[in-house]
């Protein structure tokens, strides 16, 4: 099986940045505990070049890469049917 190759673009430690990684490691633990999933956590304040280059223009965004196609969501990732959805992602 393929490993899912995610970023996960948050600003600072602002509420919604860290909600949004709160909410990601709850669906993980709950949802994805049988898929291989990396995830990189990328603050644009302290790399706005990764920022400019994915074309991220809000936050937090996070970007599926791997497997194709690429798929990314807006907000704080409270919506777990939004993220498998949006993700397209099978368990």
């Amino acid at each position: 099986m393929t490993a899912h190759l995610l970023r996960l673009y948050v600003m600072g430690s602002s509420d919604r940045s860290e909600r949004a990684i709160k909410h990601w490691r709850k669906f993980c633990d709950e949802e994805l505990f049988n898929i291989e999933c990396v995830l990189e956590i990328i603050d644009i304040l302290e790399n706005p070049q990764a920022a400019e280059e994915a074309k991220i223009f809000a936050t937090p965004t996070l970007v599926k890469h791997h497997p194709p196609p690429p798929r990314r969501i807006i907000g704080d990732l409270a919506s777990r049917e939004q993220v498998m959805r949006s993700l397209n992602i099978e368990i």
